[in-house]
This record gives structure tokens, C-alpha cells and sequence, in this order.
């Protein structure tokens, strides 16, 4: 989506207002020690009481913003962000188009991702993200429409995005037969483009998967996710695993009506 002064948290497009607990993971080849920000670390301190010049004024930031979202995303990024919530069940929070703040003076400097996770933050719904209270987000993904697919936004929104302290990006966008895929890695503070050759240019750091295009007949392009690069092990969503859990128990069914 394109950074906007107005967004819709389970809408879509509007003007720009412009995610603890360590992850073990190896550090050899592809892999890196994340940055570890600890719950205590998040917590408010208390202050001495104290009188003051002037009363301090609240800065509001918004919860939401009235944009409509066409059909096609609204299924593409609802479907993404149950099975990223559901794959990522307690281990942290997942959001979709919440309000990501990070400069805590000025409210117009943010974003609406389509979907964010923060690994080891509480799991539970959040009206908005601020970073200064829980860290940035480690993921995020922006699923493209035609509304906002120019190179000219994604600069501007890009740019945001390195402002944002925000780990790994992925931008999906079904509509591109070429590339629908771009990846994003946070490395000595720079936002770096992954090339997606080789066996783990696909590895979503965060999730501990791999991300995968998958053709729908309904959809036409959509974004999964696999245990292994080739796509063989899809993450089943949970409507998908009913699915297969009633198929099976009506296999055994008609196998005993056999004997």
C-alpha cells in the first residue's frame, strides 16, 4: 500500500500519514543474530513528580481512516494474514494495516502495511504499532494493487520504510507475471534488495519459512507459505487442514464400509 496521510485499517487506499523474546537462530551463511529487545527494556519507567512550565499536550495518533480497498486485495490480504497469524500462533503478534508510528513527535510519519509480525511481542489485536512502545515490527508486506504499483510510489513509500526500523520487507505484487516477488533485508541500518537466486533467497528470516507464489484460479496470484524452497510443503491455512482432516476421515470411513 502507499503511505498515506489517511488509511483504513481494514480498508485500503487514502492520503499518505506519512512489529520479546530472542530467537535462536545459526549464524553461519545466510543466517544472523536479530537484534533482541526485551520486555523490560519496552517498559514504561515511572518519574518523579514534577511541575511544568506549560501542561504537556497529547499527540494523537489515528487508529484509522476511511479508504475503500478493491475486492482482490481484500481477499489476497486477508488470506495472508490468517495464515501468518495462525502458522505464528502465541510465538508473537500479527496485524493488518494497523498504523505503524515510529516517531513519537510527529504522527504523519507512519504506515499501513498489509501485514506486520514481531516475534515474542504479546499476540492479541492492537488498534495501532508504535515502536518507541513495543519495537519495530521485524516483517512486513505490502500486497500491491494497480492503484499504487508505480515505481514513483514505492520510492516514496520505500522511503518510509527505512525510517521505520523495520527488519524484512516483501512486496507482493500479484499482477506482475515477471516479478511479482521483491524482498528486503535490514543490514548495517540500510534497506538491502535480495537477489531471489539460490537456496535461501526465499527464507522469510522472521517466520523461519519460505515464501511462495502460488497460482489460484480464483485470485490468479497468491502469496504462501512453504516449509522447503521448492513449494512441495506448503503451510496448510486452518480452513485447509479441515478440509484435509474430513477428507481423511471420509477415506477411512468408506474403507471400513468395504470390509
Amino acid at each position: 500500500m502507499v503511505p498515506r496521510t489517511e488509511q483504513v485499517r481494514t480498508g485500503r487506499r487514502g492520503p499518505a500519514l506519512v512489529h520479546d523474546c530472542p530467537r535462536a537462530r545459526p549464524t553461519q551463511g545466510v543466517w544472523y543474530v536479530p537484534r533482541v529487545v526485551t520486555d523490560s527494556f519496552l517498559a514504561p519507567r515511572s518519574r518523579p513528580k514534577r511541575s511544568y512550565i506549560r501542561p504537556p499536550t497529547p499527540i494523537q495518533f489515528p487508529e484509522s481512516a476511511e479508504m475503500p480497498e478493491t475486492g482482490q486485495h481484500l481477499e489476497l490480504r486477508t488470506a495472508l494474514y490468517l495464515l501468518v497469524r495462525d502458522f505464528v500462533g502465541p510465538r508473537g503478534a500479527v496485524g493488518s494495516e494497523q498504523f505503524v508510528y515510529w516517531d513519537p513527535s510527529d504522527p504523519r510519519q507512519c504506515l499501513a502495511p498489509d501485514l506486520i509480525v514481531r516475534i515474542g511481542a504479546a499476540p492479541g489485536p492492537f488498534p495501532t504499532w508504535k515502536t518507541w512502545e513495543r519495537g519495530a515490527p521485524h516483517l512486513a508486506v505490502e500486497v500491491v494493487s494497480p492503484s499504487d504499483a508505480s515505481e514513483a510510489e514505492w520510492r516514496k513509500k520505500f522511503g518510509y520504510y527505512r525510517k521505520s526500523g523495520i527488519d524484512e520487507i516483501a512486496r507482493f505484487e500479484p499482477d506482475n507475471s515477471a516479478r511479482p516477488l521483491r524482498l528486503w533485508d535490514r543490514i548495517d541500518g540500510d534497506l538491502a534488495e535480495r537477489s531471489l537466486e539460490g537456496e535461501h533467497a526465499l527464507l522469510c528470516d522472521t517466520l523461519g519459512a519460505y515464501w511462495y507464489v502460488q497460482s489460484d484460479a480464483a485470485l490468479g496470484r497468491v502469496l504462501r507459505l512453504s516449509q522447503d524452497a521448492p513449494g512441495e510443503k506448503l503451510v496448510l491455512s486452518a480452513s485447509e487442514r479441515e478440509r484435509a482432516a474430513a477428507e481423511r476421515i471420509a477415506e477411512l470411513e468408506a474403507e471400513l464400509r468395504r470390509r
